[in-house]
């Protein structure tokens, strides 16, 4: 166990020493104020406060953790060794800065709560953030800060025995769409083909009606492919099957129908199953209460986590309605067109509810890579150099490398070629 003395203790000091201590190192931490418990305790300790009490493994704390509300805080970046940091903290400490504060800043999402441009759904984009901005984006820099700090333990206690942690992979499948031409109902077959006839797209038309008779597959019905490469590894992947209502941004299949609502069941059997919200549920609780409930009663069980729409999380709104209607793991933190680490971390953390400063259950696992944010590459090489830079990444701490791919991805569709390459590239990761 890790004893941290500390001048006050916050419920903003706990999240982040948890954060840091316990979820990405393993290591057990506890906090006193006392300095007499502090000097009995005979094993891991350390001081974060203003002036180190003795020799201890000491690391001055920037007051981000003591404060309440949100303020404008002055940034400024550095390079440090292979990364870069911020909250100087000073020649006294063990760290040349304070990255409890920094991995709070990150992990709480700071930034997202002050002004900034959305983009045109509405969503915080990757160029407003810090990491973009200082070019530290496709470093997972809070378990990068993390091991550093384990390294100076280890200096100091080279007896205690550290846990290790391994990497894995949680690969997440988005269903916006199970069904490009089937299920869909005659009134959009109907419109689809008259668009495509007019359009030109004569080619789509035969598609279509080769689909609808039988005579092809579906496009988008890519589900046995990915259960055989589901049923190959002993790790879960993630299904999330949007369930809501037609509408403008949703335009997935009737949720009544019993051939897609035995697709779900189907892949239920091998894969976790979460729901993906609809574009009107991301600041409708009750509208998020209904697909909910549709989901479970599909699969016969609570769901496993959700997705918002369109990536979009608007905070805390969109976190808080997870928290009361009691949805575990949220699997939303990223960006869609760049790859990188939303958060700073690839290491799953829980919501910290800046405006209430409090701890919720809800966890947060943030993903690294959406399929989109590859097509900006050309060749398969790029595509997959770029890959590998992120997952070695990911490797070297030792984290959770979550990619999201949607089931049209895998189809035969020319934008999407070369994804299965870059999918089983992916779960071979594990092995290497």
């Amino acid at each position: 166990m890790l004893l941290v003395y500390t001048h006050k203790i916050t419920p903003r000091v706990k999240y982040t020493f948890k954060q840091v201590c316990t979820r990405i190192l393993g290591i057990p931490v506890e906090f006193t104020t006392t300095i007499e418990d502090f000097i009995a305790h005979d094993s891991l300790k350390m001081s974060y406060t203003k002036q180190p009490l003795s020799s201890e493994v000491f690391i001055r704390s920037n007051d981000l953790l003591f404060e309440q509300g949100l303020s404008d805080i002055d940034i400024n970046i550095y390079d440090w060794e292979d990364t870069k940091c911020f909250f100087l903290a000073g020649e006294k400490s063990a760290l040349p800065y304070d990255i409890f504060a920094a991995t709070f800043y990150l992990i709480s999402r700071y930034e997202e709560y002050l002004p900034h441009v959305k983009d045109n759904y509405g969503r915080f984009p990757a160029e407003e953030s810090l990491a973009y901005n200082n070019q530290f984006l496709t470093q997972p820099v809070v378990d990068i800060w993390a091991y550093k700090f384990k390294a100076v333990l280890q200096e100091q206690f080279p007896d205690f025995d550290f846990p290790k942690k391994t990497y894995s992979v949680t690969p997440i499948i988005d269903v916006p769409t199970a069904y490009k031409y089937k299920l869909v109902g005659v009134m959009r077959t109907f419109g689809g083909t008259i668009k495509d006839f007019f359009a030109f797209r004569f080619k789509d038309v035969y598609e279509r009606f080769g689909v609808l008779l039988g005579a092809r597959k579906d496009p988008y019905d890519t589900y046995k492919y990915i259960i055989n490469r589901q049923k190959k590894r002993n790790f879960k992947f993630m299904f999330f099957f949007l369930v809501g209502d037609f509408s403008t941004y949703d335009k997935n299949i009737n949720s009544q129908k019993q051939k897609f609502v035995s697709l779900i069941k189907h892949v239920a059997d091998y894969c976790q199953v979460g729901v993906k919200s609809s574009f009107f549920a991301l600041n409708d609780i009750e509208l998020l209460k209904v697909e909910k409930s549709r989901m479970e009663a599909i699969i016969n069980t609570n769901i496993a986590g959700s997705r918002q729409s369109f990536s979009k999380v608007n905070l805390p709104e969109s976190y808080r309605n997870l928290v009361e209607l009691e949805i575990p793991e949220d699997y939303t933190m990223g960006y869609v067109n760049h790859l990188g680490f939303r958060a700073g971390t690839c290491t799953p953390f829980l919501f910290y509810d800046l405006d209430y400063e409090v701890q919720t259950p809800l966890k947060i696992v943030p993903y690294h890579a959406l399929d989109f944010a590859f097509l900006k590459y050309n060749s398969l090489l790029d595509k997959q150099e770029a890959l590998q830079k992120l997952m070695q990444q990911v490797k070297a701490v030792n984290g959770t490398f979550v990619p999201v791919f949607h089931n049209y991805t895998f189809s035969n569709i020319p934008r999407w070629q070369h994804f299965k390459t870059l999918f089983n590239s992916i779960l071979n990761s594990v092995d290497e």
